[in-house]
């Protein structure tokens, strides 16, 4: 258990950050006050330092700036208690080949005035499909963000905190989302090679994990309680902030919930 005022420290990407979720308090990192670590550090009294950064990925953890941010372990210190990891997805592009694919086929759509080749041409613009060396590249850099994590931090607790899963049972092609029916079970294929290089990180460096991907299935997009956001096709759910594909708050506060209970327990 991590004692009340303890030093946490939240590494990753958006769906760490929590982009689209009032309040947020660092805008050009689209990071929320209501993102998972906020509310697991208030939860459990922690002092939270939080450095995630939307669009992140594993190397801007490792060594490589971010915009204006250094990268992201130097915000980890010998005296850090905790620290939470959730990126990978952008190395894969995951999110990225989910949106582009939505926006294509919504323009495929109107395209196909000018026939069928102009517009599968417009939906074949986006590759869903990974081969085993990019998975195995990402469970790689992970292994390196906890051994990093470890060296400048040897007594902190680090847990590994998977992705909230998008596409789940009740997430149906054309209606949920603009992807059709062969496109769809692709980015949930990659979906599951992200969740499994999590689990073989921490597998092989002893991390804790949260399988957040596992816990959230049910409440993918088109679910009755989704803990994500689905694809909004005008600007209006632009200019409220809203961020495709991504968690919701309902989806960070599940996520706070099994870290703190993975924490008391």
């Amino acid at each position: 258990m991590i004692s009340p005022g303890s030093r946490y420290v939240a590494l990753g990407s958006s769906f760490a950050s929590g982009p689209g979720i009032d309040p947020i308090v660092a805008a050009p990192a689209g990071r929320s006050g209501n993102n998972y670590a906020h509310l697991v550090a208030a939860e459990l009294g922690l002092e939270l330092t939080d450095v995630t950064y939307s669009g992140a990925t594993t190397a801007h953890l490792l060594d490589t700036r971010q915009d204006d941010a250094a990268p992201q372990l130097e915000a980890v210190t010998p005296e850090t208690a905790l620290v939470t990891i959730t990126v990978g997805g952008n190395d894969l592009d995951y999110v990225g080949t989910f949106v582009r694919g939505s926006y294509l086929n919504l323009l495929a759509k109107p395209a196909t005035i000018f026939g069928r080749r102009v517009a599968n041409r417009i939906r074949a613009r986006v590759s869903y499909l990974k081969d085993d060396a990019a998975y195995q590249a990402v469970t790689d850099s992970l292994v390196a963000v906890v051994e990093r994590v470890r060296e400048r931090a040897p007594d902190a607790q680090v847990v590994l905190v998977d992705y909230l899963t998008l596409v789940g049972p009740s997430t149906r092609p054309r209606r949920d989302v603009p992807l059709n029916e062969e496109q769809l079970p692709s980015v949930a294929l990659m979906a599951d090679g992200l969740a499994a290089a999590f689990a073989k990180a921490a597998a092989s460096t002893g991390a804790g994990l949260i399988t957040a991907s596992a816990a959230s299935r049910d409440h993918g997009i088109g679910s009755p309680e989704p803990w994500t956001t689905g694809f909004s096709r005008g600007p209006l759910g632009r200019l409220r902030g809203f961020v495709p594909y991504h968690p919701n708050a309902a989806g960070m506060r599940a996520v706070a919930d099994l870290i703190v209970h993975t924490l008391r327990s």
